[in-house]
């Protein structure tokens, strides 16, 4: 048998990485919802959708500083006669009697007759009977009385009661992502507290007894922890509060300890290091055997590319889910994209779980090992004329700069091994903020 076919027949006994993430996700739901107040629900997922219990604006309001009137007694106001205001240009002026002022906090309802306005503040009450808003600079600013050079259109300056948001009108949908502007728009329309599922929190330990922690060159035999530094600010990223627990050796006992002992505090768990089948993979040894009541975690392999080999089940009297990645740091940053980040998302009750994804126009010929569902680090920019194009980055998936520049994530199927130059792919957009 050639190597080839030796690597195709491999590949066959691997599991589709589709296939994996549909068995994996159909196993969690969201976590309960919680009704909170609006400044704590940012940053958390509608749990139920938001409609306007009232209208916005809740009643007639001037939009804009100026003088409230009907629009009847505007129309002469032209390019007619000459006024020194306008510097000279030929206009008509109207006079209107200025019978009070409204500022935003006026609530007694006043109404407009013939020949008359009010003056008027942005988000005072409109008088009965005014249509449109003059604004200031269009007049001489008269304060008894005021002098109108030019008519605004009918409504002009205006905002009616209901006009941006109706009762009844579906301000946003359970799964979105609470946001500032979605904040003001509840609290606009009168609301004080939304159902929310509240953001997961995620514990992260690094496994094996070669790991030591950052701030000191490894020495042969030694490994600096850059993953759970890595991947507990990932799950930051996802909208998770993610707390870092380090190191633990390769001592089964005290293993499955701190794993049940965190399950007090955790729901959901990412472990790194320990999911291969060699003499020093001990996480895989310990998880796979289940206690009473305990749980238990599945390790299988993969057709994804980096990092074959991942784990999913559940720890603790509890249940609580497990996620073990491998230790290689770029097949750990990848397989928490494909694997970790969509379990975070769909706790938190967010839609879609998955990143968003584009078709892109590729700038480079790349291989792509057979059989495998490669992500490779790319950077993604829009072209002119509309559309992406796509740069792989230099080292392929394992290297940890790469993975550092890319804002995208370029994706090779599983029968793909070359991808030309001018092909289009599919790519992950990473969605980095700088």
């Amino acid at each position: 048998m050639t190597a080839t076919a030796d690597a195709e027949a491999a590949a066959n006994e691997l599991m589709p990485l589709a296939e994996y993430l549909g068995s994996v996700l159909r196993r969690l739901r969201a976590l309960p919802p919680l009704d909170l107040d609006l400044t704590q629900a940012h940053g958390n997922t509608l749990a139920a959708d938001v409609v306007a219990p009232h209208q916005f604006p809740a009643f007639d309001q001037a939009a804009i500083d100026g003088y409230a009137a009907r629009w009847e007694d505007l129309a002469g106001a032209g390019r007619i006669g000459s006024h020194p205001s306008f510097g000279g240009v030929d206009t008509r002026s109207v006079r209107l009697n200025v019978v009070g002022d409204l500022g935003a906090a006026s609530w007694r309802p006043v109404r407009l007759t013939p020949g008359t306005c009010f003056s008027v503040a942005a988000g005072a009450p409109l008088p009965i009977g005014a249509d449109v808003v003059v604004p200031v600079h269009w007049t001489d600013q008269g304060m008894a009385a005021v002098e109108i050079m030019h008519a605004p259109k009918r409504g002009s300056g205006v905002r009616r009661a209901g006009e941006e948001l109706a009762v009844g009108q579906l301000l946003a949908s359970a799964g979105s992502y609470v946001t500032p502007p979605m904040v003001a728009v509840f609290a606009a329309a009168g609301i004080g507290h939304v159902l929310v599922r509240p953001s997961p929190r995620v514990v992260v330990v690094a496994t094996g007894d070669e790991l030591v922690d950052v701030g000191r060159p490894s020495q042969p035999g030694q490994v600096v922890d850059a993953n759970s530094h890595a991947l507990t600010a990932a799950a930051v990223e996802a909208g998770a509060l993610a707390y870092r627990i380090g190191i633990c050796d390769d001592d089964p006992e005290g293993l499955r300890g701190l794993l049940e002992d965190q399950t007090l505090r955790a729901d959901l768990i990412i472990t790194t290091g320990g999911t291969g089948t060699g003499p020093g993979d001990m996480l895989r040894r310990v998880l796979s055997r289940p206690g009473t009541g305990r749980g238990s975690v599945e390790f299988t392999n993969v057709a994804l590319c980096p990092g074959t080999s991942l784990g999913f089940g559940t720890v603790g009297g509890e249940e609580v889910p497990v996620v073990c990645l491998p230790g290689e740091p770029g097949a750990a940053l990848i397989g928490f994209e494909v694997l970790a980040r969509p379990v975070i998302q769909l706790l938190a009750g967010a839609e879609p779980v998955f990143r968003p994804s584009v078709k892109a126009h590729l700038l480079e010929t790349v291989s792509s090992p057979g059989g495998l569902r490669e992500f490779r680090p790319a950077h993604v920019a829009e072209r002119r004329g509309g559309g992406y194009t796509v740069q792989p980055l230099a080292g392929g998936p394992y290297t940890l700069s790469g993975l550092a520049e890319a804002n995208g994530l370029l994706v090779l199927g599983e029968r793909v091994t070359t991808a030309a130059a001018g092909s289009t792919v599919d790519v992950l957009l990473l969605d980095r903020r700088r």
